[in-house]
């Protein structure tokens, strides 16, 4: 792994970046929405983890647990949030679904 530069790790992480982007641009599904959501999160991540790792310190390393933890809970209450939804509404398709109205 010595042959990899930090331009590497970083063009990586923007491509993850872009993919999830796109992805909860144009899909409706609430839960293929999601899954792009954390991809852009795990290429937030991988970034941390680069600059980490080529300024030769832990800081974001550290950091990264942080955000692993706060993910943890962002999908446990997410996918709560996706259920529940379900259940109510009968749909995860966004298109289908009507903010204000019970």
């Amino acid at each position: 792994m010595e042959n990899t530069s930090l331009a590497h790790h970083l063009l990586l992480a923007g491509l993850l970046f872009a993919l999830g982007l796109v992805g909860v641009l144009v899909r409706r599904n609430l839960l293929v929405v999601y899954m792009c959501l954390e991809l852009m999160l795990a290429a937030a991540t991988l970034a941390l983890v680069a600059f980490s790792r080529f300024n030769r310190t832990m800081d974001g390393a550290v950091l990264v647990f942080f955000v692993i933890t706060v993910a943890a809970a962002e999908v446990a209450v997410g996918l709560a949030l996706i259920v529940a939804l379900y259940r109510r509404r009968g749909t995860v398709s966004s298109d289908r679904l009507d903010v204000l109205r019970p």
